[in-house]
């Protein structure tokens, strides 16, 4: 079977194979376009985890600040596992970091979303624009407070 079918047919049998003939410097049988395609997708995906993770993060801060009395165990260690996510994925993917402030802009509005979804209070109680600066969002010492 070529590699070009395998892709179509079992891309992770595609990429096994793949990852092999680089590995024995095969570079003549490699199916170019779909490893560039692959390529993309995987830097697209690193991306996009960034911004789901910052939406979660950025919604149970808004919790945690819109509604004090609420306030949990959990919802600590969900604002704790969401910061170590995002460092984990900056640690692995330096070149997110640039990027990082233009993710949280876009990560804000569908945080809020999350935010009234999850709390019941209406979209005009919380801030139009991200409240928070990036070097305290994945600090684990802080916590926001509602601003008045």
């Amino acid at each position: 079977m070529s590699i070009e079918v395998l892709y179509e047919q079992d891309i992770h049998a595609w990429a096994r194979q793949t990852a092999e003939l680089l590995k024995q410097g095969r570079f003549q049988e490699l199916d170019v376009e779909h490893l560039i395609e692959e390529l993309d997708a995987m830097a697209r995906r690193d991306r996009q985890e960034l911004i789901s993770r910052l939406k979660i993060l950025l919604a149970h801060l808004l919790k945690w600040a819109y509604q004090p009395t609420h306030r949990s165990i959990s919802w600590r260690g969900s604002i704790l596992e969401q910061r170590l996510r995002i460092r984990d994925l900056l640690a692995d993917c330096p070149s997110l970091q640039p990027f990082l402030a233009q993710a949280v802009e876009r990560a804000y509005s569908d945080g809020v979303t999350l935010a009234v979804k999850e709390t019941g209070l209406s979209r005009g109680e919380f801030p139009d624009q991200h409240p928070y600066e990036l070097d305290v969002l994945l600090n684990d010492d802080w916590f926001p407070e509602r601003e008045q």
